[in-house]
């Protein structure tokens, strides 16, 4: 008794958001893919988690419930139940779709929580269109939040010519203050300020709350439905240049932010518009190319999911797995936000990105993403699964732009993720044309 006494006592309270995690309604893992530019060696793989990863509490704590009470219970980690390196001789026919299906049959299987600590590492040496190797991590979402396992394996990697040093990581940008005025105007400005934070967070919230109760949107081929979480999932990519989402970002003076969101809605509307082409009864006579089949008002919105740890470096990160004290550090932290997506063909594409900024600059000023968390712990029922999940990750010059998608639901993620490419590529084009149609008028 008094050994089961002290286990009990060693038991860490699992944290409201972290336990909303494990509800049958958001019950979610994590599917990280990450490519290498060599093949990859299980022994100094294996050698190398052991060292690091597994200094993480989470890492190495099974889950334990008793009368509706969810606590992490340190356990001892057999790597070898975590760590598989599969045979991947079927793939040297096409090495990119036995990434995607083994990613896809990953996604169906159940980690067992009561048996071992919710992390699964998978080897795949195989030779894909932009990796030499590829390691596919799936871990359960109550174990922490996409921010901070990125971070999390940042920390645990090393220079090549130094095993010792850390990698060098650009620092974060810092945003220039503008100065406000003085005396009077000064005032206004920020009277101004708090009028407007407190209209557009109680709007916010307003809608916020009223998506809870009962406000729903329009049906779409793309809405989920009921038992979507218990769907095949397929995961596919793309990669753009970073420096054509800088040249739009430079030339309408707008954010990343604004330009990825403008991408998205662009790209959404031109695979919408292509699934009502192919149902209209009369197909033959909506064979054109940019033929408008999309339903008047049409219009979907989206969670944006926001980090609300303050930003760390990877030294600090480090250091704390060296100490195992990654608690703070690690974990959910995330808030959402509500954004509605206006499905339409547009003549002009930059009215896209122009749209996505008013909506951005709106959201930046509310702080209704901080009630949201605040809901967010106390209800957990409150996010639905989603049909599909859309992720921009920067890396180098280049941006990934990833989608995984309930396969029943979208069955050809492929051409969403492609319509996306050519909407890019469109916004491109269109601000190359108004670039040159100003600078014709200066010489003018």
């Amino acid at each position: 008794m008094a050994r089961k006494k002290d286990e009990e006592e060693e038991d860490e309270p699992m944290s409201p958001t972290g336990r909303m995690m494990q509800t049958p309604k958001f019950n979610v893992c994590i599917v990280i893919l990450m490519g290498f530019y060599t093949k990859i060696d299980p022994i100094l793989f294996k050698k190398c988690v052991q060292q690091a990863l597994l200094k993480h509490p989470r890492f190495c704590s099974i889950l334990v419930t008793s009368r509706g009470r969810y606590t992490w219970r340190r356990t001892a980690v057999d790597i070898d139940k975590h760590l598989f390196v599969p045979d991947v001789s079927a793939a040297r026919e096409s090495p990119d779709e036995f990434v995607s299906e083994y990613a896809s049959r990953l996604s169906e299987i159940p980690l067992d929580a009561a048996a071992k600590p919710l992390w699964e590492i998978h080897i795949l040496n195989v030779k894909a269109s932009d990796a030499e190797a590829v390691v596919l991590m799936k871990i359960h979402h109550s174990l922490g939040d996409g921010v901070s396992l990125i971070a999390l394996t940042h920390a645990c990697s090393r220079k090549l010519d130094d095993p010792a040093a850390l990698p060098v990581l650009p620092p974060p940008s810092k945003k220039l203050r503008e100065e406000g005025g003085g005396g009077g105007r000064g005032m206004f400005k920020f009277l101004w300020m708090v009028i407007l934070i407190l209209f557009y967070t109680l709007v916010d919230v307003a809608e916020f709350v009223a998506t809870l109760l009962f406000l729903r949107d329009v049906q779409t081929p793309v809405r989920a439905g009921r038992g979507v979480r218990l769907c095949r999932k397929r995961f596919v990519h793309r990669i753009v240049s970073l420096d054509d989402v800088k040249f739009i970002k430079n030339a309408m003076n707008v954010s990343i932010n604004d330009v990825v969101l403008g991408v998205t809605e662009a790209g959404l509307s031109r695979y919408l518009n292509s699934i009502y082409v192919n149902n209209k009864k009369n197909v033959a006579e909506n064979k054109e190319k940019n033929s408008n089949c999309l339903p008047q008002n049409l219009g979907i919105r989206s969670t944006v999911i926001f980090n609300l740890r303050p930003s760390t470096t990877i030294e600090d990160m480090a250091k704390m797995l060296e100490k195992e004290e990654v608690n703070g550090m690690l974990g959910n932290k995330i808030a959402m936000v509500l954004l509605p997506f206006t499905i339409a063909l547009q003549d002009d594409p930059l009215t896209y990105i122009r749209r996505a900024k008013s909506t951005m600059d709106r959201k930046k000023v509310s702080i209704a993403h901080q009630c949201a968390y605040v809901t967010m712990k106390l209800t957990t029922s409150l996010f639905g699964t989603k049909s599909f999940i859309i992720h921009y990750q920067s890396y180098s010059n280049m941006i990934i732009i990833s989608i995984g998608a309930d396969e029943k639901l979208i069955p050809n993620p492929d051409q969403l993720c492609d319509d996306m490419v050519k909407s890019l590529q469109n916004i491109k084009e269109a601000v190359k044309e108004k670039v040159l149609a100003s600078a014709s008028l200066d010489y003018c």
